[in-house]
């Protein structure tokens, strides 16, 4: 696994994941452009097969066509194989070969591999790579044999191990693909407790980031906890709870939505649709028929999506907790920003605010491009569309196979960035990181507010 250009000049990691995961995605988009990838026997072009390729690899769930009823047997298992390679890495895969074939991991694969998950150095890093493997197929393994005790029932044996496989897959890499057909995603199971806690499960497991399951399963008290696994699960579980708190209150009266179910199920439901935005895609209720009011919480509980490390795309919580610490101490007035009787070095709330910035301006970007090529759309679905690609979500309010070729290639590109994360693309393209230098300007001042 050689990472460098060439012998004058080496890539650097964040351009080699740029590279992987476009070679990937051009990968999927061949093979699902074949014509005996789609049942009718006719390609299904390459801008869709390439919109396809970019949304399984991207694990986002954005979909141009039908997944259960468009695609052969072959082009489900070419999507279900981009979403896990998309979902752990191309470097994680690359590994595993390796590994497989004996071959020693270079010191460029492990730099790759640092970037890729988050890690602040390269010691572990196979190590890691190893137990994200384990630990991936374990739990999409226990997920899979669950969903299947109510898949087989109702498809039959061969239709149900591959349902329940598949839409474990698809649930712990947070991509939201669905073979259900008819555009339904999961509407048929809104009162189903195994499929709806069994994916939910998987859409929080896999958004926590593999650091924090291993000190989880180490069974660690949370008071013994990492700060960054504190700061983790605890944006995680007020966001889940908001979010649920909030679709109850706008959407327990919506004939549409919650208003014929029972509290138990409005509960259900509710807590469902709170969690699959944090970056998976999946919907037990017809989004479409949402309030206004759900749409903007959806919106939100998007843009922050899931946390570093994971499957799961977003700006991440941990940005957001950093975020909320710095207004509050900005508000309260001290100096410094204080998690859980730590201190935060700036650096990091530097870097959480440039995530924010380039996240916000691509989203508006995006917007307003595709208020330009898609006008017939108002622009409430457009920013939900641009959203949901951003931050690899994969829920739609029905816009995505009405777009036009323009709007489905920035769709495409706007799921690309999102999934490598905006500050992992501008580091690409400058391809390399600012020099540090001892000099210093004098101060200046500015008005702020």
């Amino acid at each position: 696994m050689e990472l460098s250009s060439g012998p004058k000049k080496q890539l650097h990691p964040a351009q080699v994941l740029v590279l992987g995961f476009a070679a990937v995605i051009l990968t999927g988009a061949i093979l699902l452009n074949m014509p005996f990838s789609s049942l009718d026997g006719k390609s299904v072009g390459f801008v869709n097969a390439l919109f396809t390729s970019t949304s399984a690899t991207c694990v986002t769930g954005l979909v141009v066509v039908d997944t259960g009823t468009h695609w052969t047997m072959f082009g489900k298992i070419v999507i279900m194989l981009l979403i896990q390679v998309g979902g752990l890495g191309f470097m994680t895969m690359a590994t595993l070969i390796s590994i497989v074939m004996g071959r020693k991991i270079s010191l460029k694969s492990r730099m790759v591999i640092q970037e890729a998950f988050n890690q602040s150095t390269v010691a572990g890093a196979v190590r890691l790579v190893q137990y994200v493997l384990i630990v991936t197929f374990t739990i999409e393994g226990i997920a899979a044999l669950l969903l299947m005790t109510r898949f087989i029932p109702i498809y039959g044996w061969k239709t149900g191990i591959f349902f329940g496989i598949f839409h474990s897959v698809s649930g712990f890499c947070n991509a939201g693909f669905d073979l259900i057909g008819g555009y339904r995603n999961m509407m048929p199971f809104t009162t189903d407790i195994v499929i709806n806690f069994t994916l939910m499960g998987l859409i929080i497991i896999g958004g926590l980031g593999f650091s924090v399951i291993t000190e989880l399963m180490a069974l660690k008290k949370f008071s013994k906890l990492s700060l960054h696994s504190k700061v983790v699960l605890s944006v995680t579980g007020m966001l889940i709870v908001g979010g649920t708190l909030l679709i109850l209150l706008f959407e327990y009266a919506n004939p549409g939505t919650l208003g014929g179910l029972t509290w138990p199920q409005k509960i259900m439901a509710a807590l469902f649709q709170s969690v699959t935005p944090r970056t998976a895609g999946f919907n037990t209720l017809d989004l479409s028929k949402y309030t206004m009011s759900t749409q903007l919480v959806t919106i939100i509980l998007m843009f922050i999506g899931g946390s570093p490390g994971a499957t799961a795309g977003g700006i991440k919580t941990t940005t957001f907790g950093l975020i909320i610490a710095q207004v509050i101490s900005v508000i309260i007035g001290k100096d410094d920003v204080e998690l859980f009787r730590r201190r935060i070095a700036p650096e990091a709330i530097n870097k959480a605010l440039a995530i924010f910035s380039l996240a916000l301006s691509l989203v508006l970007a995006v917007a307003m491009f595709l208020s330009f090529t898609d006008p017939g759309h108002s622009f409430m679905d457009l920013i939900f569309e641009t959203v949901s690609a951003f931050a690899t979500v994969g829920l739609s309010l029905n816009v995505t196979p009405t777009l036009s070729i323009p709007g489905r290639l920035i769709i495409s590109l706007t799921m690309f960035v999102g999934r490598l994360g905006p500050l992992t693309m501008v580091i690409a393209i400058a391809s390399r990181q600012a020099k540090k230098t001892n000099k210093k300007y004098p101060e200046g001042k500015i008005l702020v507010g």
